[in-house]
């Protein structure tokens, strides 16, 4: 090859190089640019669904704002709005000595730390306040007396008459004070065990009537009309615990219904109508002045069968012109349940104030005689003396305890719970 052949072939090499580099040089830009479009195109496609999202989120925020707007006005229609609805949840208070006291309650029935809510302490810490009258004169007292030192037929003779002050009865005093003289005679026995001995003899006695009745918990029979009659004297809160019943049914997922047949006392119906309101419970009445009673319920046990209602709540009249005429009142009712509903499950449950004492005890003592009475539910726990009428109910009336109330607001009417109950009446400093 000639230095002329040779430097062609250089050129002829320099050139393809370039040729070569170019192309590549291009294939890259090309790649590049498909990429640039890719990314375009991926960027365009995110901002297209991300516009997408926010207004699908948008429509959803409208809707809610709708269904929102759509409740507001419902319950406007339904007269619903207000105060009379909302129920305040209890908040957590001082770690002080009632949350010791009711923590340590829950444990000794079993109850696991986490399985301890805010409102059952919130309830035993009212109702250890509310007894707290009755355990002042009685409690305090009795442990003064006895302070450390073993009990003596002369503290026996101190507690007898405390027991008698505390309204506990004349029966269930005498056979709590025979069992302790009983347990004194066999053994000594110190203050400390004295009350943990009296807490065990007063659970006894409130606890007979309601192992006789073969029901530990009285609560509606799923499938079946459950109808709850309230029956009482005027002035003992029979139409106030009806509504707080109303709202414990309506929270624990009973369909409820209220049929206000004490219409012989002209403000019962409109009071039941606000406890209604704030249950989100509807209320059956007539209007009619001196309307019948039976007529009521008839209508009401005909709304509670058409709704497919668990309880039907039955409010009665707390006094008319005779006692004979008040109770034929209650039997006309019980006939037309029995005709319109024979398969109904009926409870009569007589509410007391335990503030009365010994009144409250002679009123049960007369209905149970007229009244079939299945129940009983005392009010007013807070801030009476005689919180002890309870066992004289249970001792002399043999009557169970199904509810206590202890304030005034709708929460605060519970099941009744012996254990409870006792260990309220009796707990120390």
């Amino acid at each position: 090859m000639t230095n002329t052949d040779s430097d062609n072939s250089r050129e002829w090499a320099a050139q393809a190089y370039a040729l070569l580099k170019k192309r590549q040089e291009e294939q890259k830009q090309e790649l590049q640019k498909q990429e640039e479009q890719k990314q375009e195109l991926q960027k365009q496609e995110e901002q297209k669904q991300e516009l997408q999202k926010q207004e699908e989120q948008k429509q959803e925020l409208q809707k809610q704002e709708e269904q929102k707007q759509e409740l507001i006005d419902t319950a406007k229609k339904q007269n619903i709005v207000g105060q009379s609805k909302t129920i305040a949840e209890p908040e957590l208070g001082e770690f002080d000595e009632n949350f010791t006291w009711s923590a340590m309650v829950l444990a000794a029935q079993g109850k696991k730390i986490n399985q301890i809510s805010i409102d059952e302490i919130d309830w035993l810490t009212k109702l250890r306040r509310g007894l707290e009258e009755t355990r002042k004169g009685f409690v305090t007292e009795l442990l003064d007396k006895l302070g450390d030192d073993p009990l003596t037929p002369e503290s026996l003779d101190d507690l007898e008459t405390l027991l008698i002050r505390a309204d506990v009865g004349i029966d269930s005093t005498d056979k709590v004070i025979s069992s302790l003289r009983t347990k004194l005679n066999e053994e000594v026995v110190g203050g400390e065990a004295g009350i943990k001995f009296l807490k065990k003899e007063l659970k006894l006695i409130i606890d007979k009537p309601i192992e006789n009745s073969g029901t530990d918990l009285l609560v509606p029979q799923k499938g079946k009309l459950n109808v709850w009659l309230l029956v009482g004297v005027n002035g003992v809160g029979k139409t106030t615990t009806l509504g707080k019943l109303a709202y414990l049914s309506s929270k624990s997922n009973y369909k409820t219904l209220i049929a206000a047949a004490d219409t012989f006392r002209a403000a019962a119906v409109e009071q039941l109508k606000v406890w209604g309101d704030r249950s989100n419970v509807d209320v059956i009445s007539n209007q009619s002045k001196n309307a019948d009673p039976a007529a009521v319920v008839f209508d009401a046990i005909n709304s509670a069968q058409k709704r497919n209602v668990d309880l039907l709540l039955v409010d009665t009249a707390g006094r008319l012109q005779t006692k004979n005429n008040l109770m034929d009142e209650l039997a006309k009712i019980k006939k037309i349940i029995d005709k319109k509903a024979p398969d109904a499950i009926i409870e009569s449950l007589l509410v007391l104030d335990a503030s009365q004492g010994q009144n409250g005890l002679k009123q049960a003592k007369s209905f149970a005689k007229s009244a079939d009475l299945s129940g009983a539910i005392i009010t007013k726990l807070d801030g009476t003396s005689r919180g002890g009428v309870s066992l004289a109910i249970s001792e002399e009336v043999n009557l169970p305890i199904r509810f206590i109330g202890a304030g005034e607001g709708i929460k605060d009417l519970r099941p009744f719970n012996s254990y409870e109950f006792v260990e309220a009446m009796l707990a120390d400093k």
